[in-house]
C-alpha cells in the first residue's frame, strides 16, 4: 500500500509541477507544448520506474513468502511425525 500511495504522490507531484510551470513561464505555444510534451515524457519515464520497482519488490516478498510456508510446513510434518511415532510407541508398549 505504501509504494501504491508513493506512485500516486509521484504523479500527483509531477502534475502540480507541470501546471505551475506552465503558469509562470513566458513561452511561445509551440515552446510550452514541447515542454509538456517532455514533461509527460519524464513523468511517464518516472512512473514505469517506480511500477517495474514495485513489481520487483512484491515478487521478492512472495518468494520469501513461499520460503517461509515451506519451512513451516516442513515443521509442522515433522511434528506430526515424531507425535505419530510416539503414539504408534506407546501403543506398542501397551500392548506388550
Amino acid at each position: 500500500m505504501a509504494a501504491e500511495d508513493w506512485t500516486k504522490g509521484i504523479v500527483v507531484g509531477g502534475l502540480i509541477g507541470l501546471a505551475l510551470g506552465i503558469l509562470y513561464a513566458p513561452k511561445s505555444g509551440k515552446e510550452t507544448r514541447e515542454d509538456i510534451g517532455k514533461s509527460v515524457d519524464e513523468l511517464r519515464e518516472k512512473t514505469k520506474h517506480q511500477i517495474e520497482e514495485a513489481r520487483l519488490k512484491m515478487d521478492e516478498f512472495a518468494s520469501r513468502g513461499k520460503e517461509i510456508y515451506n519451512e513451516q510446513k516442513e515443521k509442522i510434518n515433522k511434528a506430526f511425525e515424531c507425535c505419530a511415532n510416539e503414539s504408534k510407541e506407546k501403543k506398542a508398549a501397551e500392548v506388550s
